[in-house]
């Protein structure tokens, strides 16, 4: 009579290592406590959205993770870097880039000149290089501009629109403009503030489809903030809920969508209605 097999142990899946993390969170304005104590992780090459109702500080930790907000309280890395009290030049030149809820690109620049701006942040030339302009520093200038047209024709700007001025392109064009700048610094982790905000139906899908193109061809890790829930149930691999500045949920689609803190915050308490 033969032995029974000893049955095999059934491994967990492997948790990917996190590309940015923030502990214990908080940033006051005064008297004011716009987020607290707040601590999230973002897995390498996901896409990860941050949803709450208007104020519940989605873009105050935004600022702070990129460094426009230095929090009154917690610690945020980048990978196993602190970053916490870095200003945003030296947080992008790590690898950080974003964009904005409300576009801000230089509009009386061309959509070309835009996007070179952001190619700065990987360019050697300092102040006197740039003032004398020594054949090195030319070369290095040639060179952001040719990487800054491959980007916009990679984002879908038509060649025709790229040495317009920024303020005369449409909205859709613009918001690949400042994508495009973003991406102009070779970031690892690009943050979108309601990058679908103003767009229909169809241009919301083509710009998620765009995310995963960026994640899959690219390898970015992708957060961002938006309101329109058939793009974060259909893009997200994790989302965060945030309410009056606290995390009160998180995890995969299924499980936020019938999340009953999530309805609340939403709809409000049935006491209320």
């Amino acid at each position: 009579m033969s032995a029974e097999a000893a049955p095999t142990a059934r491994v967990a899946p492997a948790k990917a290592p996190a590309i940015m993390r923030a502990e214990h969170v908080t940033k006051e304005f005064g008297g004011l406590v716009a987020v607290s104590d707040v601590s999230i992780e973002i897995p390498k090459r996901s896409i990860v959205s941050m949803i709450g109702p208007n104020g519940a500080g989605k873009t105050t930790l935004f600022n702070m993770l990129t460094g426009l907000y230095r929090p009154s309280g917690g610690r945020i890395y980048l990978e196993d870097r602190e970053i916490t009290t870095k200003r945003p030049d030296i947080i992008t030149s790590l690898g950080v880039a974003r964009t904005f809820q409300n576009i801000r690109l230089f509009r009386a620049m061309t959509a070309l000149e835009n996007v070179v701006v952001g190619r700065h942040a990987r360019m050697r030339a300092g102040v006197w290089g740039s003032i004398v302009r020594l054949p090195g520093v030319r070369r290095e200038e040639l060179a952001a501009r040719e990487r800054s047209r491959e980007i916009l024709d990679y984002v879908g700007l038509d060649h025709s629109q790229f040495d317009q001025l920024a303020g005369n392109l449409s909205y859709g064009d613009q918001r690949r403009v400042e994508i495009a700048r973003a991406l102009a610094s070779d970031p690892t982790l690009l943050l979108l503030d309601e990058p679908t905000a103003g767009m229909n139906p169809q241009e919301s899908d083509r710009l998620t489809d765009f995310m995963r193109k960026l994640r899959d061809d690219l390898g970015l890790t992708i957060l961002l903030i938006e309101h329109d829930m058939r793009v974060v149930m259909g893009i997200s691999e994790r989302i965060s809920v945030l309410d009056l500045g606290e995390l009160i949920a998180e995890g995969p689609p299924a499980e936020i969508r019938g999340n009953s803190r999530v309805i609340e915050a939403y709809l409000g308490r049935q006491e209320e209605r």
